[in-house]
């Protein structure tokens, strides 16, 4: 069994003394894991640094077996952003977000184009936190649970939106959710593509779609929380 592609560092821990197991995420091949000889050395570190891209190979006696990885250095994003602790902490937030929530060996095609593309705003675009927060809200529907912000789930109304039910995801507007307001998610105008987008909206906005991603992922008994990266992400937006 083989396969060779591009793909996205997402994660690496050290396998005996001197391999490292290694998730890659690829357009075709998805989330990805396999065994990289020599990945814990001197050599191999600073190419599997966690948002790195990288030429991979993946081969395996069977397609069920966790294989091993040979990867060549395309592009070092780590070493890029290493200067902009925002941007650092939203490289490491998206990395661990695709590794917590996406299912080992499922194609994300779109995902991974987004993923790319946020990647590279993130070195260019001084409001790529917004971009973020809408790749968490594309997150979601990548997982089956897309928000449905475009009307009011009472009354249908386009306008006056200012609400989410955190059960429906759908929107609500400020006169349909009279009395019920403490039972709701505040809707910032971020979230609709208008409006502000100061530390106050991503945040609010990053309290709606980390409140569905901690139910999708996390309601099983047992199950991981959301990544540290992505508390420490909005914990430096919020400063």
């Amino acid at each position: 069994m083989e396969w060779a592609a591009e793909g996205l560092v997402l994660a690496v821990r050290p396998h005996g003394e001197s391999a490292a197991i290694v998730e890659i995420f690829t357009e075709a091949q998805g989330r990805h894991a396999g065994v990289v000889r020599g990945g814990a050395g001197r050599r191999m570190a600073p190419v599997l640094m966690p948002g790195n891209q990288v030429a991979a190979v993946w081969r395996a006696r069977l397609g069920a077996h966790l294989g091993h990885f040979t990867a060549e250095p395309l592009k070092a994003r780590a070493a890029a952003l290493m200067a902009d602790r925002k941007a650092l902490a939203g490289m490491s937030a998206v990395c661990a977000m695709i590794s917590r929530a996406v299912p080992e060996r499922e194609p994300h095609p779109g995902l991974y184009a987004a993923t790319l593309a946020l990647l590279e705003a993130m070195g260019t675009v001084p409001d790529w936190p917004v971009l973020y927060l809408r790749w968490e809200v594309g997150l979601l529907g990548d997982l089956g649970f897309g928000l449905d912000l475009g009307r009011c789930a009472v009354t249908g109304a386009t306008g006056g939106l200012a609400w989410v039910s955190p059960r429906t995801g759908r929107a609500v507007t400020a006169e349909a959710a009279q009395g019920w307001e403490d039972r709701l998610l505040p809707l910032p105008p971020v979230l609709l593509g208008a409006g502000p987008a100061g530390p106050a909206d991503l945040v609010a906005g990053l309290r709606v779609t980390g409140h569905f991603l901690h139910r999708e992922l996390c309601a099983d008994a047992g199950a991981r929380p959301l990544p540290e990266a992505r508390a420490r992400l909005v914990d430096l937006l919020a400063r």
